[in-house]
């Protein structure tokens, strides 16, 4: 018998949401002038948050208006997470919480939309334990909301979609409400099935949008004021890649950069297997791209990194460390850090307290691994006891805290650019950020929000900088 290798490409269809604007149209007619309100909680990533920006531009385009207020509430969306175990429990806990101000306000609607909604066994949990959700919306399901909500109201049916398709919508009315900063997806999905990971099953395959729209989206934000723009995706190294392109991150940065207004770009995540040289060309020569890299490393030991299927190692890590910081010495770097993968021993650990130490890193995200039913990791034995998984996380923050604390003392009489964000919850004080991402905290007047500022750096602690306006 012969072997055919069969190359599989994703198909991915575009739609232009504005093909929605009928029902839209319908559901707004539906309110009949009374004012409703609507709520989105967000729980997880940036991208999460991104996709809830669009749901609550679609609520407003429908006649909603936004409130933080659960009480006030008409409609509630939970956006949810399905990355962690802790994250979907507080969801379900709050989906409880919901059952008596449901039947205080009969006519509320309350939808559940993400990660959790994708998975068939969270499907069933709410379908079966919450019979007050009347809306259950997959991580493709956005361009349906519309109907879903008017068959919600019209016919008081419970309207669940997880269909599994690989669209990419364009033209979603979205509530930028990040002031000067925005976030801006360029692709969707994953290919790298980490063994840990529910993402890939969850959000599909790897879907990159098309730069055109990428742009025209960018120049929008820069038009209406956003002076930083972090570009999103599960893996931002391989933009382009289902289109044909070799190079289309580095490309899409180019062009992003030379977008009048735009003062700051930042991206994330960046996936150690597929970063190129010419990405870390691109940010060092860029004009507005901030030397501040993502690089998540998971764990410092090789056979763990096998394990993860990771598809790098630390020499392979470190060399791309090595290459960033000779063209970008002022390089500020990030990592993510699982601590207690399953098979982690403690000299895995002590491997990747050894990465902390060789790389430096500015700061961390760091979790203790949460099992995910349908990954393969789900399936692996514990080497360790749950309280020395617990002992080694409170050992990677206590190292980390002290790297973050030098880098941080290193700063003090600098005088650094920084975006300023708003009021922080001190009286007087405004909250900022600089090239680094790192907040920067100094007395000032709100009239300086959403302006770039030369601060001097005055004193160092753990996680902020402490300054004073220059001049």
């Amino acid at each position: 018998m012969s072997v055919v290798n069969v190359l599989f490409l994703v198909i991915c269809m575009t739609i232009d949401f504005k093909e929605q604007e009928i029902i839209m149209e319908r559901v707004k007619a539906l309110l009949k002038g009374e004012e409703r309100f609507a709520l989105v909680e967000t729980y997880g990533c940036q991208q999460n948050v991104n996709d809830s920006q669009k749901y609550e531009g679609i609520l407003q385009k429908m006649g909603y208006t936004l409130t933080d207020d659960r009480e006030k509430a008409d409609f509630i969306m939970f956006n949810t997470c399905a990355v962690r175990d802790r994250a979907e429990k507080k969801v379900l806990g709050n989906i409880g919480a919901l059952k008596h101000l449901k039947a205080k306000k009969p006519r509320m609607v309350i939808a559940i939309a993400g990660c959790m909604s994708q998975q068939e066994s969270v499907e069933k949990k709410i379908r079966a334990s919450y019979p007050h959700v009347d809306m259950i919306l997959g991580t493709r399901a956005m361009a349906d909301f519309p109907r879903a909500l008017e068959a919600v109201l019209v016919e008081k049916k419970r309207v669940i979609n997880r269909e599994e398709n690989d669209c990419v919508l364009e033209n979603v009315p979205t509530n930028y409400d990040g002031g000067c900063k925005a976030f801006v997806s360029i692709m969707y999905g994953c290919n790298n099935f980490c063994t840990y990971c529910i993402v890939p099953y969850v959000r599909g395959r790897e879907r990159s949008r098309s730069m055109e729209a990428v742009i025209e989206e960018c120049t929008l934000l820069a038009k209406r004021g956003v002076k930083e723009i972090t570009l999103l995706g599960q893996n931002v190294n391989s933009y382009g890649k289902d289109m044909g392109m070799t190079e289309g991150f580095a490309t899409l940065l180019g062009e992003v950069d030379k977008i009048d207004g735009i003062e700051r770009i930042r991206f994330m995540s960046s996936h150690p297997k597929d970063i190129s040289d010419e990405v870390l060309s691109v940010m060092a020569n860029s004009k507005h791209i901030c030397h501040q890299l993502h690089l998540p490393l998971q764990s410092g030991s090789d056979k763990l990194l096998k394990e993860m299927n990771r598809v790098y190692n630390r020499e392979k890590y470190l060399s791309i460390v090595d290459k960033a910081k000779k063209l970008m010495p002022d390089l500020a770097i990030t990592t993510d850090i699982i601590v207690g993968f399953p098979t982690e021993t403690e000299e895995d650990f002590e491997d990747t307290l050894d990465m902390l130490k060789t790389v430096k890193y500015d700061s961390i995200f760091s979790f203790i691994y949460s099992k995910r039913e349908g990954t393969p990791a789900a399936k692996m034995e514990f080497a360790a006891t749950e309280e020395e998984i617990r002992a080694r996380f409170d050992r990677l923050l206590s190292v980390q805290n002290d790297i973050s604390y030098e880098l941080n003392k290193k700063c003090e009489g600098e005088v650094q650019e920084v975006l300023v964000e708003g009021m922080s919850k001190e009286e007087g004080i405004l909250t900022s950020r600089n090239y680094a991402n790192k907040i920067v905290n100094f007395k000032g007047d709100e009239s300086l929000v959403g302006k770039i500022v030369k601060v001097k750096i005055t004193r160092a602690q753990t996680w902020i900088l402490i300054g004073e306006v220059c001049g």
